[in-house]
């Protein structure tokens, strides 16, 4: 019997175009690898005023960004071996298309760097520190030249 494929919840609040679930949950997965299995993940996709919100609560910034990564809170122990939440991720369609357009990307590779970007942070990669940030790049990097597209940190 294989293990159960990771599991995404989708919460659209917004109108603004969003990749399709599948699209995500692949995206998300290839970021997990071995992790995906049995595992449970959220992913809303907010306007700029959500975003800008829930920015300056949880982390001290009144401005809208494009990801935010909320680990899973503490569940009693029976809870947790029935589910494996890794968190959520909370995406502003606004911001990313914004940062599409600077960044000469296309929306679909610069959503998927995202939510690469934002698993990643669930599963413990950080960039605070000049060599977690180079980590976490690599493994971007890999991640997405696996789903096919190119490395987001190359300018164009």
């Amino acid at each position: 019997m294989s293990a159960r494929p990771l599991q995404l919840a989708l919460q659209r609040r917004v109108r603004a175009w969003s990749p399709r679930r599948a699209d995500l949950t692949r995206w998300a997965s290839a970021a997990l690898g071995r992790r995906a299995a049995g595992a449970e993940l959220g992913v809303r996709v907010v306007g700029a005023v959500e975003s800008r919100r829930l920015n300056a609560r949880y982390r001290g910034r009144a401005k809208a960004t494009n990801v935010l990564s909320f680990p899973p809170p503490l569940l009693p122990a029976r809870a947790r071996r029935r589910a494996r939440a890794l968190g959520d991720l909370v995406i502003c369609a606004a911001v990313l298309r914004g940062e599409a357009r600077a960044q000469a990307k296309t929306l679909e590779a610069h959503w998927a760097h995202l939510v690469v970007h934002g698993t990643l942070h669930l599963i413990g990669y950080d960039h605070q520190r000049a060599a977690d940030a180079r980590r976490m790049e690599r493994r971007e990097v890999a991640v997405l030249r696996r789903l096919g597209f190119a490395n987001p940190y190359r300018s164009h």
